[in-house]
């Protein structure tokens, strides 16, 4: 078969989408502490390699193909993609895998400080087998949502061109669920040093993600008019929700932030994500104000309710996810002068429909999710010791560090943990302790400024 210029622009969509995940590293990397910022980046870049393995052993295979009771694919059907050996078939596959990966990476943000690198290294794996590749085979791959599925053809096919409930909302409830299990931070809501320790890292990382969200959302385009709309929207959304969130900050809190503008087109992307190719430019410009508002006051709502997520997964994506989905059931344009949402005259038909798919995605993955972060919670532990997370996880989980502050720095890659929690080596009096600069966490609430840690990070 002959390479095409639709074969060519999928495998750089696919490029774009890959490259989001080492943005998202960035993005979470500058919103944490100082002393866990490459295992928080790492949780993004081992998110690459586990479930670029899973894919092309099983995952491509079990979201699409035949089907069990409509909601998975077989595994073994076209296992290491066996008999998968066309461009068309190889790039899509390729291009799926990108969306796996980013999915899984967003959970990670929610945990930031505190988790197992060794438990998250099993957890990818499983969950992008048991949630997310069913999930996708339902939406996608002919299941349930389809317009051949079960729940398609009593309601209508749900809308999700690119991902609001397979990837957003199902990593929302997935980060909200692994948050609940682990347990806060040290010093939730009251430590003023969980702050973000490099906002620039932040504002690149969010860049990083615009420019990828246009392979995102307009890989799968199949008209020209189809991917200008797609493209127009991508930039429309984000940059309405930007203004949502700052004018929000700027009314609650008195000033608008620099962490608050890169939260925003993150809140907008995720909203225009399922809509992109389905609403007007204007209609994309007031799905993004009202995301952005919404995840903006969403942010606050863990320190009320007691839930620790660090980097406010649950507000942005969880929130902007629903948003974006249920949005649809009233602004979706007609096809054909056919069907389309609740404004445009086609009735409460597509509502249901998007209210069927969020509900749904929402239950199976909070079941599925819970099942398996139990399991290995409570054999190999998810959380670690609150010696490393006052040392800091960098430290203790991989004896590296983001910057080095002292002369002599940390000591290596292969300095004992003992060594690196007293800062001394055998017969040797410890030093006095180091003031930390700033660090590191989330939106949402203001602290005071920031103190000293007993232990150097």
């Amino acid at each position: 078969m002959e390479l095409t210029a639709g074969h060519v622009w999928l495998m750089v969509a696919a490029a774009l989408v890959l490259f989001m995940t080492p943005g998202l590293a960035f993005f979470y990397g500058g919103m944490t502490r100082a002393k866990a910022a490459l295992n928080m980046m790492m949780m993004s870049f081992i998110s690459i390699g586990m479930v670029g393995v899973v894919w092309v052993l099983w995952g491509a295979s079990m979201s699409s193909g035949e089907g069990f009771m409509q909601m998975v694919g077989n595994p073994f059907a076209t296992f290491g993609l066996e008999g998968i050996d066309t461009p068309d078939g190889l790039i899509k596959v390729g291009y799926a895998a990108t969306f796996a990966i980013i999915t899984v990476a967003l959970i990670s943000g929610a945990i930031a400080d505190r988790a197992k690198f060794g438990a998250w290294t099993v957890f990818v794996p499983v969950w992008v087998t048991l949630v997310y590749a069913p999930l996708a085979y339902m939406v996608w791959g002919g299941g349930l949502f389809g317009p051949e599925g079960a729940i398609g053809q009593a309601l209508g096919p749900a809308i999700d061109f690119a991902g609001g409930t397979v990837v957003h909302i199902n990593a929302g409830v997935a980060a909200l669920v692994r948050v609940l299990i682990i347990g806060n931070r040290k010093g939730f809501g009251k430590d003023p040093n969980h702050r973000p320790h490099n906002i620039p890292f932040v504002m690149l990382g969010a860049a990083i993600l615009w420019f990828g969200w246009f392979g995102f959302n307009g890989g799968a385009a199949t008209t020209a008019e189809q991917g200008g709309l797609i493209w127009v929207n991508t930039l429309a959304a984000p940059a309405a929700a930007m203004l949502g969130w700052l004018i929000t900050e700027r009314i609650r809190d008195g000033h608008p932030t620099s962490l608050g503008a890169a939260s925003g087109v993150v809140a907008g992307l995720v909203a225009i994500t399922p809509a992109c190719a389905n609403v007007s430019p204007i209609g994309a410009l007031g799905l993004g104000l009202i995301a952005g508002a919404a995840s903006a006051l969403a942010v606050g709502l863990k320190f009320r309710w007691g839930f620790d997520d660090s980097l406010d997964v649950v507000g942005v994506h969880l929130v902007s996810g629903i948003i974006g989905t249920v949005a649809l059931g009233f602004i979706a344009l007609p096809v054909e002068g056919v069907g389309g949402g609740l404004f445009y005259g086609g009735g409460l038909t597509q509502l249901w429909a998007q209210l069927a798919a969020a509900g749904i995605a929402i239950a199976y993955s909070a079941i599925l999710t819970a099942i398996i972060a139990l399991a290995i919670h409570k054999t190999m532990g998810f959380r670690v010791s609150q010696e490393q997370e006052v040392v800091g996880v960098d430290l203790s989980l991989h004896a590296e560090t983001a910057y080095e502050f002292g002369v002599g720095g940390h000591g290596g890659s292969f300095t004992p943990l003992h060594e690196l929690i007293t800062g001394k080596t055998q017969g040797e009096a410890a030093p006095a302790p180091a003031a930390e600069p700033v660090d590191a966490s989330s939106n949402g609430k203001k602290t005071a400024a920031a103190g000293k840690e007993s232990v150097e990070a």
